[in-house]
C-alpha cells in the first residue's frame, strides 16, 4: 500500500509512472493484489488523483482562460414554466446540482452562464459540445482519458454516483439521432450532475430534469450589461473608461427614446435584449462605429472583410467559405478547416468572429482548433448560402430543426417578396406538423422588420 501512495504522490507528474503502472490493466491487477482498481473508483480523493492529469483537457472546449467570472452579466433571470415568475438565474441555481435542461434564444447566454458555474466548480468535471456525442457522452468523455481513467465501468460508477459533473452545451446544433443519445444517457443517471443547454426546439427532454428558460434583457438591464463590457474590451480599443460609459449611455437614450416610433423602439429593444448582439454593439461603440441594430452580423463581417482586403489585397471568399460553414452545420461538425482558411480564420479571429484553442494532448503532443465564436455568428454565414432566387435550402431543411437561427435571420436578409414565401412555407409546415418552434418567431420578427422598416420610412420623409 505504501508503494502505490508513493506511486500516486509521483502520478501527476511523471507520465512514464501514469502509463507503466496506472493505465496498464495487468500491472495496476497483479501488483494491486485487486483493492488498487476498487479504490481508484470509490475513494474521492484517488478519483480526484487519478483524472488530475485529464483535468485541463476534460475542461478544454470550454476555453476557460479566456473566460473571466468577474466579468460575467449576473443579471440573466430565467421563468420557471408554469410559474409565470421570473427569478436571477444564480440566486436558484448557484451551482450544478442534479439534472438541468437550460433553454433560451441564441445570444441570451446560456454558455457563459455554463461557463461561469465551470469556473467556480471545484468538483471533477467534463464539458462536451454535443456534437462531440454523435457517438454517445460516454464515449465522448473516454475520448478524453487513458488507462483506467478510460475505463468504461469506471467512468459509469462516477457518473451515476454524482461524483463527475457533465455539462452539455448545444443540443439544439445537432441532429435529433445525436440529440436522442444524450437524453437516453441523462435519463440512464439519474443520480448524476447533468447540465443541458439548448434553444427553443421541438424535442422531448429528458424525464428526469428541471428546465429553465432564459429570458430577454430587460430595459433597464441593457445600459448596465453594455457598461459591464468595458473591462473586455481590447486595449487598443480607442473608446475606453468614462468615455465609453458616455457613448453607451448616448447610444441606449437614442435607440430607446420615447420620441422614437413605438414599432422602431420596440424593433430596437428586441435586438438590445439579446447579450450576444450587445457585445456586438459595445465592440462597435468602443471603436468609433456606430451600429446598425438591423445589420450587425453585416456589420462585423464588412469590417472583416474589409482588414482582410487591406492586408492581402484579395476579396474574402464569402461564397466557399459560407458553404463550408453549411456542410459542417449538416455534418454535427464544429472544428473549422485551418488547411484550408488559415489566413481568413486569423482575420477573423482579430474580429472576434472565431475562436482559437490550443491545448496539449496526454503523448504531449501540441494541439489546435478553430471554432466559430458563436453559433450566431455561423448561422451568418450558412445563411449567405440560402440566399438567392435559385437556392432550394431553405424549402430543404424545414424538418431540421440545426436551421432554426438561420431560418430566423432569414425574416431580416432575404428580399421582402421571398421573406413572404418563406414565412408562407414554414406557416404550411407548422400547420401540417404541429411544430411551431420556428414559424411563429419568423412571423413576429418579419411583422417587426415591417413595422420598423416602416417607421424609419416615415421619420426620414418627416411624416409624424
Amino acid at each position: 500500500m505504501g508503494f502505490w501512495f508513493l506511486l500516486l504522490f509521483f502520478y501527476p507528474r511523471y507520465p512514464q509512472v501514469q502509463a507503466f503502472f496506472f493505465w496498464n490493466p495487468w500491472v495496476r491487477r497483479i501488483s494491486g493484489f485487486g483493492y488498487v482498481g476498487l479504490l481508484l473508483t470509490w475513494v474521492p480523493f484517488l478519483r480526484h488523483r487519478l483524472l488530475s492529469p485529464f483535468s485541463r483537457l476534460l475542461l478544454a472546449e470550454a476555453q476557460l482562460e479566456r473566460f473571466s467570472a468577474t466579468t460575467y452579466f449576473d443579471g440573466s433571470e430565467f421563468l420557471l414554466p408554469g410559474s409565470g415568475r421570473s427569478e436571477p438565474l444564480l440566486r436558484v441555481l448557484p451551482s450544478l446540482r442534479g439534472q438541468v435542461v437550460l433553454e433560451g434564444a441564441s445570444g441570451l447566454g446560456k454558455s457563459m452562464f455554463l461557463k461561469y458555474l465551470l469556473s467556480r466548480s471545484k468538483r471533477l468535471t467534463v464539458y462536451l459540445s454535443a456534437e462531440r456525442c454523435k457517438d454517445g457522452v460516454l464515449e465522448a468523455i473516454q475520448a478524453k482519458l487513458e488507462g483506467q481513467a478510460k475505463d468504461a465501468s469506471f467512468l459509469r460508477s462516477l457518473i451515476y454516483s454524482g461524483a463527475l459533473d457533465i455539462y452539455i452545451d448545444g443540443l439544439n446544433e445537432v441532429t435529433a439521432d445525436t440529440r436522442a443519445r444524450i437524453v437516453q444517457f441523462v435519463e440512464r443517471n439519474v443520480h448524476g450532475n447533468i447540465l443541458l443547454t439548448t434553444q427553443p426546439i421541438e424535442w422531448t427532454a429528458p424525464a428526469t430534469a428541471s428546465r429553465y428558460v432564459l429570458q430577454p434583457l430587460s430595459d433597464e438591464q441593457i445600459a448596465r450589461f453594455l457598461e459591464s463590457r468595458e473591462p473586455l474590451l481590447g486595449e487598443k480599443a480607442p473608446v475606453r473608461g468614462q468615455p465609453y460609459l458616455l457613448a453607451c449611455q448616448r447610444f441606449v437614450a437614442e435607440a430607446l427614446s420615447a420620441e422614437q416610433p413605438v414599432e422602431l423602439r420596440q424593433a430596437h429593444s428586441e435586438v438590445l435584449s439579446n447579450p450576444m448582439d450587445l457585445t456586438v454593439v459595445a465592440q462597435m461603440l468602443s471603436e468609433e462605429r456606430q451600429p446598425d441594430l438591423f445589420r450587425l452580423r453585416q456589420q462585423q463581417y464588412e469590417l472583416m472583410a474589409k482588414d482582410y482586403r487591406d492586408i492581402h489585397q484579395d476579396d474574402f471568399p464569402l461564397k466557399a467559405f459560407s458553404e463550408e460553414a453549411y456542410e459542417m452545420r449538416c455534418n454535427d461538425r464544429g472544428v473549422l478547416p485551418e488547411e484550408k482558411f488559415g489566413r481568413e480564420l486569423l482575420r477573423m479571429e482579430a474580429a472576434k468572429m472565431v475562436l482559437r484553442h490550443q491545448w496539449r494532448s496526454p503523448d504531449g503532443k501540441e494541439q489546435r482548433e478553430w471554432r466559430f465564436r458563436h453559433d450566431k455568428i455561423q448561422e451568418f454565414f450558412i445563411a449567405q448560402t440560402f440566399l438567392g432566387k435559385d437556392s432550394r435550402r431553405a424549402s430543404k431543411h424545414l424538418e431540421d430543426s440545426r436551421f432554426r437561427g438561420v431560418y430566423l435571420l432569414l425574416a431580416l436578409l432575404l428580399e421582402p417578396e421571398q421573406a413572404q414565401a418563406l414565412r408562407d412555407k414554414l406557416v404550411e409546415y407548422a400547420a401540417k406538423t404541429r411544430d411551431h418552434s420556428v414559424s411563429d418567431d419568423f412571423v413576429t420578427l418579419l411583422k417587426k422588420r415591417q413595422g420598423a422598416e416602416k417607421a424609419r420610412g416615415n421619420r426620414s420623409r418627416g411624416v409624424a
